[in-house]
């Protein structure tokens, strides 16, 4: 048994996403960084076991033709299917306003990935941000959701190719931001997982980053994958819908992904803020300039209901994952 204490990866890794490769590592990818003076697109590390990590460096090291001037890559989420990889990111275009929706193509986890040529769909605002792929298991869809901006979530299937989406097919808003109900005047960071009946919408809100950072991961569920969604503070009468909460030591736990253990047990892997050490080593402007580093938790469900114990980050020593590692 391997065990583990909070954080897990000790240095900037925004957005989390993780998946697990069949070479039996673990990938991890994460929003733009800058590290040693050099600024990675989309971060990409890996581990064994969810508890060391190594840092590959950048997985899209060639920016794409419509966004060469940015420097804002966000929210990746990385899918692998027919014997490929792809990367869903968000990026602001060199012309216009906004963020745009895009994916890229990989032969390997790690990369390098190399963008389709043209983005999914771009807009105003910051509504077109943090995508994750799904592959519905009861209908076959290929589906992908994403937003924030104030606005909904949304999903929308993809093409066959999945580097665009479904012609005919328009976005289907699942949630929208709740002015009074805890955490949700902006929602975002969209992740869903399939789970005995359910399907359940892991979204984080209300504001990242920042020294106003408040936010928290919260959950919804349905019975299909383009919903209706039901937030957890409907079903039971709860003031918000969070899983995981800010403690004494760790500020806006939030953008999530779920992995399921070789016991099968699912893992919230996340960041969040050190109120020990927020500011990056390294300037990146804005509200971004705060460490949002990786921590992980084990998920319980009760009732039907997810929720990571006591509702905050564990600060204690835990028993970790429980790994299936093949022959190396």
């Amino acid at each position: 048994m391997t065990f583990y204490s909070n954080p897990v990866f000790d240095t900037d890794f925004p957005d989390p996403m993780i998946l697990r490769a069949p070479d039996g590592w673990y990938y991890g990818y994460a929003t733009q960084t800058i590290v040693a003076g050099r600024t990675l697109n989309i971060q990409v590390a890996r581990s064994r076991d969810l508890i060391h990590w190594t840092r590959l460096g950048d997985a899209l090291p060639v920016k794409p033709e419509w966004a060469c001037y940015t420097q804002c890559f966000w929210g990746p989420h990385v899918l692998a299917a027919d014997g490929r990889y792809y990367l869903y990111y968000s990026a602001s275009p060199d012309a216009g306003d906004g963020l745009c929706l895009a994916v890229a193509v990989a032969a390997a986890p790690a990369g390098p990935f190399v963008d389709s040529g043209a983005p999914l769909r771009c807009g105003p605002g910051f509504a077109n941000i943090d995508p994750m792929a799904f592959d519905d298991p009861a209908t076959g869809q290929r589906l992908l959701y994403w937003g924030s901006g104030f606005g909904p979530i949304y999903v929308q299937p993809l093409a066959p190719d999945r580097v665009h989406f479904q012609p005919g097919t328009e976005p289907l808003p699942l949630l929208y931001p709740h002015g009074t109900r805890g955490y949700e005047r902006l929602i975002e960071a969209a992740y869903v997982v399939a789970r005995d009946g359910y399907y359940y919408l892991f979204y984080s809100g209300d504001n990242c980053c920042g020294d106003n950072a408040h936010y928290a991961v919260l959950v919804a569920r349905s019975e299909n994958a383009t919903g209706p969604f039901e937030p957890r503070a409907v079903a039971l009468g709860t003031p918000d819908s969070a899983v995981l909460q800010r403690s004494a030591r760790w500020d806006a736990p939030g953008h999530n992904s779920v992995i399921r253990d070789a016991a099968g047990d699912d893992w919230i892997v996340y960041h969040a803020i050190d109120r020990n050490r927020r500011c990056l080593d390294e300037t990146i402007a804005g509200d971004r300039a705060v460490r949002r580093i990786l921590l992980i938790d084990r998920l319980v469900y009760q009732k039907g209901w997810p929720m990571v114990a006591g509702g905050i980050p564990s600060a204690t020593e835990q028993a970790g994952p429980v790994l299936d590692l093949p022959k190396r």
